[in-house]
């Protein structure tokens, strides 16, 4: 059921509700699929998956056939190791083997676990990990070994990072090797079962770098966004090495007198991940089937447009935010488009973040910065075409060329001038043709008119007096009259011819 402020929200955002209404209205899955033909543990493996993610799971279902249930099984996959690692209930001499281990439980159809704390929210996805080891034994070869490699890889990552307890990370580089583990190898792993089904660039393979800022600038998005969950859960991921330029501890930041310092801090840990987004529209340009764009390119408009709503954004130390529900489908739509349109959001989000930015702020520079590098990497790949013009009232210097304008010789400015006039008197040719040929036609007309016996003598009467459309009994009156009088007329040469005969 709508909640009364969801109405009003709504009521003073048309534009949002216009969004929900497209996406649910408009918007057609690439591809279509079957329900009616899934086994009962992929139907099982779907409803988990609505369970776990509400931003993924849609774009998950639209994927090629050839990727489906790969991505499905390999996503559920990463979500349980994830769910093991984030408990805080598990003690770390359980949670180190699980972790450490998690890839051997794959294949095992037997294998469950339910010592997550009863709180965890994706508690029941472990519970029933059994459908997800049978869809597991179920795709090609290929895909479980690329699936296998990066949860062995990502579960040691976790585990090393679990057993240092509630210690907050270090250094930006201990900060970026946690989002490598948790995210960078996710996208790595997509981009490998992408270019097994034949559906990105190979090429993708030999440019790690962009695989890692794919999973970077979505991981360290999160982590800013989650500041206050995270702290209130006891963890900390924004790594000492920013905070500690601006407070003492990192409880501080949340402090309302460290307001300013806490803002600053942010706009650090944002610059981090701003400076990884022209490398995730590099990515996004070696992808070649419409729905694996979609699949990658909806995250990423997600995360820019939530960098956004942070910055500057004393609220996200006090609860969790989040863009709305209508912003988000309008993101969808303009991103389930082309790459254009995908810059064309970036470049947006760039400027209001760019907008936002304070010469207060100790990282101003290096954040204005950041926005024109992303601005400078779209204009390389889709330059603008549009001329740039002086404004209204804005005088040229004779002589000196515009914005953009190409500079001409003597010769050039000569002929254009010429021109110039020619196209003047062309303008006025036309003109005299079009007047010449209406006032021809109307001659025509009169003409025929008056052949026809019209009596524009009546009219020019009616003119005359000041009646432009004469009354009916206007027009009557003048018929009799004119009939009277003819009749007294011809009564009278009657009468004149008769006496004279006599």
């Amino acid at each position: 059921m709508v909640s009364a402020g969801s109405v009003i929200y709504y009521a003073t955002h048309v534009q949002e509700l216009r969004n929900i209404i497209q996406w649910k209205t408009w918007h057609d899955p690439v591809h279509e699929r079957k329900p009616e033909l899934d086994t009962p543990e992929l139907k099982e493996c779907l409803r988990l998956l609505d369970l776990t993610s509400r931003s993924f799971s849609a774009v998950i279902k639209e994927l090629h056939p050839e990727l489906l249930i790969p991505v499905v099984v390999f996503y559920l996959i990463l979500r349980g190791l994830d769910t093991i690692e984030d408990d805080m209930t598990i003690d770390i001499s359980e949670k180190e083997p699980l972790l450490r281990n998690f890839h051997a439980h794959l294949d095992d159809e037997s294998w469950t676990y339910d010592g997550n704390g009863p709180n965890e929210k994706d508690r029941e996805l472990l519970v029933k990990f059994d459908v997800v080891a049978k869809e597991y034994n179920k795709i090609k070869p290929e895909y479980k070994k690329i699936i296998i490699d990066i949860t062995h890889r990502m579960g040691d990552g976790m585990a090393d990072y679990a057993k240092l307890g509630n210690v907050s990370v270090q250094t930006i580089k201990n900060y970026e090797e946690y989002c490598h583990y948790v995210a960078g190898l996710v996208g790595e792993g997509c981009t490998r079962c992408f270019v097994e089904a034949k559906l990105a660039n190979p090429v993708l393979l030999s440019r790690p770098e962009l695989t890692e800022s794919m999973g970077q600038f979505l991981q360290q998005t999160n982590i800013i966004r989650d500041i206050r969950e995270d702290q209130d859960d006891g963890r900390c991921f924004w790594p000492k090495e920013v905070w500690s330029k601006y407070v003492p501890e990192f409880a501080d930041l949340f402090l309302p007198e460290n307001r300013d310092k806490a803002l600053y801090c942010q706009s650090e840990m944002i610059l981090l991940a701003l400076q990884r987004a022209d490398e995730c529209l590099f990515y996004m340009a070696g992808v070649k089937e419409q729905s694996v764009f979609n699949f990658v390119a909806i995250p990423q408009s997600m995360a820019i447009a939530t960098l956004e709503l942070c910055f500057q954004n004393p609220a996200m130390f006090e609860k969790n935010i989040k863009i709305t529900k209508g912003a988000a489908c309008g993101l969808m739509m303009e991103s389930t488009q082309n790459l254009r349109s995908v810059c064309d959001v970036f470049r947006r989000y760039a400027r209001l973040i760019h907008k936002k930015n304070s010469p207060r702020d100790p990282n101003f520079l290096d954040i204005s910065i950041a926005c024109g590098k992303i601005e400078r990497f779209i204009e390389g790949i889709f330059p603008s075409q549009t001329a740039l013009t002086l404004s209204n009232g804005e005088q040229r210097v004779p002589g000196v060329a515009a914005v953009g304008e190409k500079v001409l010789t003597a010769e050039e400015a000569e002929k254009k001038k010429k021109e110039d006039a020619e196209a003047k008197w062309d303008v006025f040719y036309i003109m005299l043709a079009v007047f010449g040929t209406l006032g021809l036609i109307s001659a025509l007309m009169l003409g025929a008119a008056w052949l026809a016996g019209a009596r524009f003598d009546l009219a020019f009467q009616g003119l005359k007096g000041g009646s432009l459309f004469p009354s009916g009994g206007d027009s009557k009156l003048i018929s009799s009259d004119g009939i009277s009088a003819a009749a007294q007329s011809v009564a009278s040469k009657f009468e004149s011819a008769a006496h004279g005969e006599l």
